[in-house]
């Protein structure tokens, strides 16, 4: 990956989520091309990593961007659909494989891919499935997802711990009601993991714990939706993310036709389970400021992207192939840039196809000054197109594919009582 002895100009990037393939068979499992906020810094896998040409429904996703330098990767890709039985405690059912599902964690300091082996029993989700770094140090790590079964007070924790090398179950004690949940990511955040669900709350626990016990953390009561609402649209609006080493929701989500607000909330402490609201602001305020005049875009809701790492007053949108920072409490814009994305298009834009990835020592300026981005030219402006495969082959599918939208991949129906 990038060379120490060459850092980036920002001790944090923005990292795409899903990354270029290359076509190259002798270059290393993953490079990427570090570049200071707010343009988006990019991950190349080889072959190895991911041998077909990528399309909208088949191509790698980032899943976790850790600290430590490490990255969670998803590998999707086309298989021939096959029936398979599902038989797990309180659940029997048949569904369709329709992918060839595979996982890697990237080590950017060491330039490593590490495939996991395949557990006896099945991932479900990738938005259920995260990594944690182990505190007690040594490099090792633990990848897992939690597996609830809705209408069950049990659920199933499935974790692959690197100092042991294998994949293990460890039940839990679920305390939610009956509601399904609709997992957008994990984060690592105190040495535990925290999976989100932005209509509802965040779940968190210690996996390397031999009896982990799970918490639940619900939204601040007046931004919580209804089961279902928002469903394949919420990350355009909302997301959760660690900045100023605190978990914090920002929400814009649209309650009525006029034009929302953005608010960022902060979960202070973890335990008394309040977020505070730290400040909220008008999207007209901020279209009135000479600073977002200056950027030349519409006066338009955008896309939320993430928070700033370490600067939790400052949120980043997606507008017109734009990216642009923010101040929430001073109302201006103080970045902005053309993101150049891999995909998808600006259409399929949403929160999860970027990752705040603060980078470690050996990858950093080591210091909070950023370095302006380099003079933006055309050479590093490509299309969202290069490198997936837009005219996709067809197959024959079990049912007819719904036009590619970079969906999250996985089967919520096999955490259902069957």
């Amino acid at each position: 990956m990038a060379s120490p002895s060459t850092p980036p100009s920002s001790s944090w990037v923005i990292l795409g989520s899903i990354p270029r393939v290359s076509t190259a068979a002798d270059v290393g499992d993953a490079s990427v091309a570090l570049t200071a906020p707010p343009r988006v810094s990019i991950l190349t896998v080889s072959p190895r990593v991911f041998p077909n040409p990528p399309t909208p429904h088949f191509f790698p996703f980032v899943l976790a961007a850790d600290p430590s330098g490490m990255l969670l990767l998803q590998a999707n890709l086309r298989c021939t659909p096959t029936r398979e039985a599902i038989d797990r405690p309180y659940t029997k059912s048949v569904s369709w494989k329709l992918d060839d599902r595979r996982y890697f964690v990237l080590d950017a300091t060491t330039c490593s891919a590490f495939q996991l082996p395949d557990p006896a029993a099945t991932i479900l989700h990738q938005a259920l499935l995260g990594l944690v770094v182990s505190p007690g140090g040594g490099g090792h790590y633990m990848v897992a997802e939690l597996q609830p079964i809705v209408g069950m007070d049990t659920a199933t924790l499935l974790c692959f711990s690197s100092e042991v090398g294998e994949w293990v179950e460890k039940h839990v004690h679920y305390p939610l009601p009956p509601r399904p949940w609709a997992a957008i990511c994990v984060l690592s955040h105190l040495g535990r993991l925290w999976w989100v669900d932005i209509s509802w709350g965040v779940i968190t626990c210690d996996p390397f714990a031999d009896e982990p016990v799970l918490g639940f953390i619900p939204l601040p009561a007046e931004r919580v939706l209804k089961c279902r609402e928002g469903w394949g649209v919420a990350d355009k609006y909302r997301c959760v993310g660690v900045s100023g080493a605190k978990l914090r929701f920002v929400d814009l989500y649209p309650r009525s036709e006029c034009a929302p607000n953005v608010a960022v909330w902060t979960l202070a402490d973890p335990e008394s389970k309040e977020w505070t609201l730290e400040h909220e602001a008008r999207f007209t305020e901020i279209w009135a400021d000479e600073s977002y005049q200056a950027t030349g875009l519409p006066n338009k809701i955008p896309v939320l992207a993430l928070i700033h790492p370490r600067n939790p007053d400052v949120v980043y949108f997606f507008l017109e192939e734009h990216l642009f920072g923010v101040d929430v409490r001073a109302l201006k814009v103080v970045e902005c840039e053309v993101y150049g994305l891999v995909a998808p298009p600006s259409c399929c834009i949403a929160s999860r196809f970027v990752r705040a990835w603060e980078l470690p020592r050996a990858l950093s300026s080591g210091n909070d000054t950023i370095i302006p981005s380099p003079v933006f030219v055309s050479v590093f402006c490509w299309n969202w197109t290069d490198g997936i495969n837009l005219a996709e082959e067809t197959y024959t599918r079990p049912y007819k594919p719904s036009p590619g939208d970079y969906h999250l991949v996985g089967d919520f129906r096999q955490t259902f009582i069957g």
